[in-house]
């Protein structure tokens, strides 16, 4: 599928996707979703790929949320199957084994806060503003905010967002455990990028099991969830990865994984 909406870039295993509709401030119509269902997938399919990072074009807005006139008419059932859609491929990003960083540049509204909440690790820029305002036109967020913004800050702070709609600065968000760190917007790309490349030093197969533990155990109690890590734990001892890790920790040179 061929769209300009969103852009994929790949240099050596990283792959960079820019949701590039900068004079609607990226907003999320019909083709920019099926767009990064694409691409979303494609990714997932690519041995060549380690780590992803997504962002906005421009220097105004990550995602401002889905396009309000495209929405405006849809009927209930209509509205039920574009949520759905939406958090289909929002949650195919979250399950990827590969991590996701989001490099916020500005408004992250609506549905470019759940884009963001969908992402492994939230870089926010000084310009970054990030909210729920759903409610302010009469609805609440479709693709998965209720719930993840409540899992990462907390059931108050997320009501009091969701209630309320106000925005909130990228202090605020790294204060509230919203975004990880704030990053003057001149470096954010480079920021992410070189969280990227750390990551990618590591062993990818290690990467993709931590994932796997920490977002399968977060639905589960924590004994469940300590023998998933157990389980995990224990299949990485069958990979090469773990045999030349420890070795070169013990012989004291940097190991070399078979995924680079």
């Amino acid at each position: 599928m061929s769209s300009d909406t969103v852009l994929m870039e790949i240099t050596e295993g990283l792959a960079t996707v820019t949701l590039n509709r900068p004079r609607a401030l990226n907003t999320l119509n019909r083709e920019t979703l099926d767009a990064l269902d694409h691409v979303v997938h494609e990714l997932a399919e690519r041995a060549d790929v380690r780590v992803i990072i997504v962002t906005g074009s421009g220097s105004k807005s990550f995602c401002a949320g889905a396009d309000i006139a495209m929405m405006h008419d849809l009927q209930p059932r209509e509205a039920r199957e574009f949520a759905v859609k939406g958090q289909r491929i929002l949650r195919a990003l979250e399950c990827s084994s590969k991590p996701v960083i989001a490099a916020v540049n500005g408004y992250a509204l609506g549905g470019g806060c759940e884009l963001a909440l969908s992402c492994d690790i939230r870089l926010a820029s000084s310009e970054a503003r990030f909210g729920q305002p759903e409610i302010s036109i009469g609805t609440i967020p479709g693709f998965g905010g209720t719930q993840r913004l409540s899992r990462v800050v907390g059931k108050s702070r997320a009501l009091e967002l969701l209630l309320t709609g106000d925005k909130i600065d990228a202090r605020e968000a790294v204060r509230i455990g919203l975004a990880n760190r704030v990053v003057a917007q001149e470096d954010l790309l480079y920021e992410a990028t070189e969280l990227a490349k750390k990551i990618q030093q590591k062993s990818g197969y290690a990467v993709a099991l931590c994932k796997e533990s920490v977002n399968r155990g977060l639905d589960l109690d924590l004994d469940q969830a300590c023998a998933l890590e157990a389980q995990l734990f224990g299949l990485s001892f069958a990979s090469h990865d773990q045999k030349e890790g420890m070795a070169a920790f013990l012989e004291k040179r940097q190991p070399i994984f078979l995924n680079h």
